[in-house]
């Protein structure tokens, strides 16, 4: 599911709200979400998962195509955990 389709079932089950409000709080929260990742906080969503920041350290990795030693920088990556329901809820197929 991408971001519009999230909207359009989001006004589908809402008729009273306008789309482009939907449209509006689905980009806030998201980010949101995004902002406080980049700040490096946690965001947790109670019964949905947690989404964190990993610390990736520097590093020399392989070029795979020449297999000669690159340097590689210290990133920052996402992270996501499931929460209970949501892991309950794939395993009940």
């Amino acid at each position: 599911m991408i971001k519009s389709e999230l909207v359009e079932k989001l006004a589908a089950e809402n008729p009273h709200l306008f789309q482009r409000d939907i449209e509006n709080i689905v980009n806030a929260i998201l980010d949101e979400v995004g902002n406080a990742m980049a700040r490096g906080d946690r965001v947790e969503l109670r019964g949905f998962g947690a989404f964190s920041v990993k610390n990736r350290p520097a590093r020399i990795g392989r070029n795979p195509r020449t297999g000669e030693q690159v340097d590689v920088g210290e990133k920052y990556v996402p992270q996501f955990k499931a929460g209970k329901e949501i892991r309950e809820r794939l395993n009940r197929l």
